[in-house]
């Protein structure tokens, strides 16, 4: 299924020959990691080999219960939670998944480069600390790796020309001046549900947002905000598909906070199930990485159960690297993580590199540091011409009917799942496995030998 994407350019700035196909295996769960889009045997598959034809087979046939068609952070956390929540010989046990994969490593647009004494992301930068998140990287083997970020760590909002901090908590509110008196009234009023939504209508984010919590909020907080996770143009995505959480709030409560009110109550009701004791409590509202870098956990799985695989310019949001986590600048260093482009301004794939810097270093210059400052280091520059996946009104509509068209078609237990269809943040990724294990379990249970 095709998607639109968001081209986005990284920059980090501080004051070989292609592999030919391998495949590994260990236990339940196999990786195929090729130069081409394709699913190989290796040499040493025979009849009698894990994966080889069977009696009345060709020699070569590959043998699995479940095919993962990609090995980014979907792929193998889906592979993962078959091997993990559901194996054990029992009916819907994946007694045998493969992994496939295009290029030469594992991760997808996970991407970490260590270079210098500096640490940085290409791709996404960090998670959401969720449980299931931290579930899939206890599980992995990384508890001691998760570094959090600093709960109290400033974050703003550039806006005539002022970098305005905005609230972390509550208690910020009555000295948040990015928006103003009025300003902060209709949104608290409109939160309320002085509006309600269009009947048979779906709307945008930015329709979304205006109608509920007034243009000061859309303009000041969500737009950047949008700009940040989606690399998007709001007046096109979906409210629906890109945050449906609180989409269902007005829907299941009537208004924003009859939505939350109410999902408090079914709560406190239905009880709060155990937590898993392993996982760490953070603190705050926080993001968490890994000591050395995303590229961690695609690593740590794949290692651990396939054994050896592997309006100012363009700026959308500027990362403190080196201030949100430890060992990721040298003593004495800054580093920062600049991203720029998305997909209201696509005209920086067709830009040379000293191009992006040039653009970059001179917004640094006019925002975060002095004019007069001595020349950045500049540790590189990746450019994506397919981002971030685009929920642009009637995303949803299109799944359903690419769902509706693989039942028909007769392609009942081919299942869609990643970032185009879970949510683009990493930690929706690893929920959005979690699920699709479940909906892989559950299909092989129907045609289990008893």
């Amino acid at each position: 299924m095709a998607t639109a994407s968001a081209a986005i350019s990284s920059l980090r700035f501080s004051g070989g020959p292609p592999r030919r196909p391998h495949r590994w295996r260990c236990g339940p769960v196999r990786c195929s990691v090729t130069g081409k889009p394709a699913v190989a045997m290796g040499s040493d598959a025979s009849p009698s080999s894990p994966g080889g034809g069977g009696p009345g087979e060709p020699v070569g046939t590959l043998r699995a219960d479940c095919v993962v068609v990609g090995a980014g952070i979907s792929g193998l956390c889906i592979a993962q939670a078959l091997a993990t929540r559901h194996a054990g010989g029992g009916a819907g046990s994946a007694t045998e998944v493969l992994v496939t994969e295009a290029r030469d490593r594992v991760g997808g647009n996970i991407t970490t480069v260590e270079r210098d004494g500096y640490l940085w992301e290409e791709g996404p930068n960090s998670f959401q600390p969720s449980d299931p998140v931290l579930t899939m990287a206890v599980d992995s083997g990384l508890k001691d790796d998760l570094v959090l970020g600093d709960p109290n760590a400033p974050r703003f909002v550039l806006w005539e020309g002022k970098l305005r901090p905005v609230p972390s908590k509550p208690t910020d509110l009555p000295f948040f001046d990015l928006m103003s008196i009025g300003g902060k009234l209709r949104a608290g009023f409109g939160a309320i549900g002085i509006r309600p939504p269009p009947p048979g209508h779906e709307e945008s984010v930015e329709d979304f947002v205006r109608r509920n919590l007034g243009d000061e909020v859309f303009e000041r907080l969500i737009e950047p905000f949008c700009s940040g996770v989606y690399a998007g143009d709001p007046a096109k995505l979906s409210m629906k598909a890109a945050f449906g959480r609180v989409w269902r709030l007005e829907q299941n409560g009537g208004s924003i906070i009859g939505g939350t009110f109410k999902a408090i109550q079914e709560r406190s009701k239905s009880g709060k199930p155990p937590r898993d004791p392993r996982l760490p409590k953070p603190k705050g509202q926080t993001v968490g990485s890994f000591r050395k870098g995303l590229a961690m956990l695609p690593n740590a799985i794949s290692s651990r159960y396939f054994c050896c695989v592997l309006s100012l310019s363009w700026f959308l949001w500027t990362i403190y690297s080196s201030s949100l986590f430890p060992g990721r600048a040298p003593p004495g260093r800054v580093l920062l993580l600049n991203y720029i482009g998305g997909a209201t301004n696509t005209g920086i794939v067709s830009k040379s590199e000293s191009d992006l810097v040039e653009s970059v270093d001179r917004d640094l210059r006019k925002m975060l540091i002095n004019t007069d400052a001595v020349e950045p280091i500049v540790h590189g520059v990746r450019v994506w011409p397919q981002a971030i996946p685009q929920f642009l009104i009637g995303h949803l509509d299109h799944l359903e009917t690419a769902k509706n068209a693989l039942q028909k078609g007769g392609f009942e237990g081919l299942f869609l799942g990643g970032n185009y269809v879970a949510g683009v943040a990493l930690g929706r990724c690893v929920e959005g496995a979690y699920e699709s294990a479940s909906e892989v379990a559950n299909f092989l249970a129907k045609y289990a030998y008893t």
